[in-house]
């Protein structure tokens, strides 16, 4: 903390990036969570039902999870500040034609343009700071940039229900170019210190291109299958064309010399175990959220800014009780925190199932909120700091870029399962069987954190009897 007070303060272009920097994520991370909100709005005036709301979210995703990763390689080639601008600029343009859209469908292609743009500010953003800050002043900034695009998480819910109940779900977009314009000057102003990697290879266009194809041919095939059927050309021909899509780029990615994904690093112990525990619990997050968001307000009957209340108190307990979490973790290790903390996020989930057609929020809802968000503060924390910690430094940055893709991508996926999982309209029982394979994902995510998480103060014997018996790292 002293440490910290001692620091020198900002310079004027320091404060900025980070001005910059925050702004620009901050909007890419709230219409991420706002939308969620304002589905069954959208599917009262759009039509086009559970598929429409599973698509509006679901394109964004797709876009986002497939792009982020190689949105760093062009932010290396092209500049930092420059690519921000491009994605900005996109940002507020399909901002606007997501506002405009006049059927399901043009909102369906405006998210996934946005998703694009967001793909290209996120990891821009970042590396700014990474760039005009170093040492302790580098870890303050980005502590101050993750804090305030952490509060997107609570911010959005509010704003997304008032919109909705007092506006229209088209003003969320809109609003979005107001902060957009107000930044904007300041980013040009950044123009004359932008800088490049000169070290920076050759840019992935083949991996993205098959990372997209691979992940939209199954998103399209489980989403669109509850009307078409299985034995429609139009669902298993996209969903063979995704798995041989995700072969090849799995293929490529390990022969390629400048990789968007790199698979290396999942050799690492924690760095693969860390991710399949993310893959199964970022899942459960967004498929559980996603299911209560549209059930509170189409079966449960509550407004959009009721609902967006109620969603608050896991939020709430993950603001104020992460960083307690987080420092437990780093002394006695993320291992057990990472089995426990989706134990008990499963567990609220399972209280749900208390939930009757005739919803009693205080009794039914609230106190499995209270039990995933005590959950979520247990797991979050150590979860970021165990794949983080286990790559080395300068590897930080795809590190972070790959934990971050496997969380939109696990979302992007289970999304698209649920349909399947509740069928083509959300009732009370869809709610419980949404809310028992969200409590089983969760409880798988434990299960990977027990078996294949080690405390960083227990990895060095076993590492040390490998070297010593003439063992290298596990291949992949």
């Amino acid at each position: 903390m002293n440490d910290t007070a001692a620091l020198p303060p900002a310079t004027p272009l320091q404060k900025r990036v980070l001005v910059v920097a925050v702004v620009a994520s901050f909007i890419a991370f709230l219409d991420t969570f706002v939308v969620n909100l304002a589905l069954p709005a959208i599917g009262r005036e759009l039509g086009g039902g559970l598929v429409i709301q599973q698509w509006v979210v679901d394109a964004y995703l797709l876009t986002l999870g497939g792009l982020i990763l190689v949105a760093g390689s062009l932010s290396d080639h092209f500049g930092r500040v420059r690519v921000l601008e491009w994605g900005l600029g996109g940002f507020a343009v399909t901002s606007v034609l997501c506002g405009l859209a006049w059927s399901g469908e043009v909102l369906v292609v405006a998210r996934a343009l946005q998703g694009v743009a967001g793909a290209l500010v996120v990891p821009s953003s970042l590396a700014l700071i990474v760039n005009f800050f170093s040492g302790p002043a580098q870890s303050r900034a980005i502590g101050q940039w993750s804090g305030w695009t952490s509060a997107a998480a609570i911010v959005a819910p509010l704003v997304g229900g008032l919109s909705v109940d007092y506006l229209s779900w088209r003003f969320f977009f809109f609003a979005n170019v107001v902060p957009l314009a107000i930044v904007w000057p300041l980013v040009l102003r950044l123009r004359p210190d932008d800088s490049r990697d000169p070290a920076a290879g050759r840019i992935d266009y083949l991996g993205a291109l098959l990372a997209i194809v691979g992940l939209g041919g199954p998103v399209y095939a489980f989403i669109e299958q509850g009307h078409l059927g299985w034995n429609s050309p139009f669902v298993w021909l996209p969903l063979a064309a995704g798995v041989v899509a995700l072969l090849l780029f799995l293929a490529h990615e390990a022969r390629t010399p400048t990789p968007m994904l790199l698979l290396r690093l999942f050799a690492i112990r924690n760095f693969g175990w860390g991710n399949i525990a993310t893959l199964a619990i970022y899942a459960a997050f967004s498929l559980g959220f996603f299911l209560l968001g549209i059930y509170l307000q189409q079966v449960g009957g509550m407004t959009a800014t009721t609902a967006g209340i109620a969603l608050l108190p896991s939020t709430v307990i993950l603001m104020l009780a992460s960083s307690y979490f987080g420092g437990l973790a780093g002394t006695y290790g993320p291992r057990w925190f990472m089995t426990f903390g989706p134990v008990l996020c499963g567990i609220g989930f399972l209280l749900l199932l208390t939930v009757q057609e005739t919803l009693n929020y205080w009794t039914q809802v609230l106190p499995g909120q209270i039990v995933f968000g005590v959950g979520l503060a247990v797991t979050v924390a150590p979860l970021t700091a165990a794949i983080l910690g286990a790559v080395p430094p300068d590897q930080a940055g795809i590190g972070s870029a790959i934990n971050n893709a496997v969380a939109r991508i696990a979302g992007l996926i289970c999304i698209a399962f649920a349909g399947i999982i509740t069928g083509p309209v959300l009732t009370t029982a869809g709610l419980h069987q949404g809310a028992v394979v969200t409590a089983v994902l969760l409880m798988i995510g434990a299960a990977a954190s027990a078996v294949g998480i080690r405390n960083p103060e227990l990895e060095s014997v076993p590492q040390a009897d490998e070297q010593q018996a003439g063992g290298g790292s596990p291949e992949l």
